[in-house]
């Protein structure tokens, strides 16, 4: 299955002509300077209109698991300069050098052309990562800086095939790091190796590219919603890992909460949540005693939450505003088969 983009046939074409691109093309100044670049165009990630036409110096991935984000279509990219090179970690987390961009635009096609609606850029400056969100305007001709965030109207259809009108959510600045918070730095979340698939003819040139510690990872990580890929147990935990980890892990934003979602949480049923009573009842907890009481999807509080759009109740906080069925019936699922103890 092609994961790893949304590109049209001729953007597709020039990104995979040749093992790694040149990256001569990206205005490295915009990238690394203090300033905040008021138009998107300034970093020279795209040529033409629209974002479906990426320089060659971008290499294009895509997530086995990726992040609901109401169902938007995502294009992803990263940006290294030329000779530098990236870490990882035994467990496959990618550092990358000063001058490096992670880029993600977010838009839908709704069974037509893909229209982006922003891009999101992740900039490796000298002292630490800066987030900042663009939005493009109606002639795509170019996308600006919205560091305060915005609303706008957003049509889109179902799986079902029936349409809803959403008011869609770009993050202000503080928004961002809300997510991209550890330890009050903001990082990246999405790039691990076992998680990433990068564009077919780039990807072994990429990853040579990778100071590995230990084994290679190959990105063979559980997809979500394909049970070929692993175990319902492994696909629910890639789920909340890949959605709910980025806050719940003892150093990010949610560390308060005792509910620590990310990888190593398996080492404690009740860091993962089971039979774990909430540091703070409310109505956030709908009444429940747990955040998992196995076997019992409908007294779970973290079923209440991820079924709920209501302020204060849903989970996660921001980057929603439609629940996302088909995980919240994966989770379901899988504390049904949890066995009580």
């Amino acid at each position: 299955m092609k994961r790893w983009g949304v590109l049209g046939a001729v953007a597709a074409a020039a990104l995979l002509a040749g093992a790694l691109p040149d990256p001569a093309s990206v205005n490295d100044s915009a990238i690394i300077e203090p300033a905040f670049p008021r138009k998107l165009s300034e970093f020279r990630f795209f040529a033409g209109p629209g974002a479906t036409r990426p320089t060659p110096a971008l290499v294009a991935y895509s997530l086995r698991t990726p992040l609901f984000s109401d169902y938007a279509e995502k294009q992803r990219f990263v940006y290294v300069p030329d000779g530098e090179r990236i870490s990882a970690d035994g467990r496959g987390r990618l550092a990358f050098p000063v001058g490096s961009a992670l880029i993600k635009t977010f838009g839908y096609g709704n069974g037509k052309a893909f229209r982006p609606i922003e891009t999101r850029v992740l900039l490796r400056r000298a002292n630490g990562w800066e987030a900042l969100p663009y939005v493009w305007n109606a002639d795509l001709s170019d996308a600006d800086l919205k560091v305060a965030g915005t609303r706008l109207p957003v049509t889109l259809t179902l799986s079902d095939g029936t349409s809803t009108q959403i008011s869609y959510a770009v993050p202000n600045k503080n928004q961002c790091k809300e997510c991209h918070s550890s330890s009050g730095n903001i990082v990246p979340i999405g790039p691990i190796a076992a998680n990433m698939e990068i564009a077919p003819t780039s990807a072994a040139a990429f990853r040579a590219r990778i100071d590995w510690a230990g084994s290679p990872i190959r990105a063979d990580g559980p997809v979500w919603n394909d049970p070929a890929t692993g175990s319902l147990d492994q696909r629910a935990r890639a789920y909340l890992m890949v959605n709910c980890a980025h806050c719940h892990n003892p150093t990010g934003s949610a560390s308060n909460s005792g509910l620590f979602l990310d990888a190593d949480a398996g080492s404690s049923r009740t860091a993962l949540g089971i039979y774990k009573r909430p540091v703070a009842a409310g109505r956030g907890s709908g009444g429940h005693e747990f955040a998992i009481e196995p076997g019992q999807p409908a007294r779970s509080i973290m079923i209440h939450r991820m079924a709920s759009t209501e302020p204060g109740v849903a989970m996660p906080e921001v980057g929603r505003s439609l629940v996302h069925e088909e995980g919240v019936a994966l989770i379901r699922q899988w504390i049904s088969s949890l066995p009580a103890d």
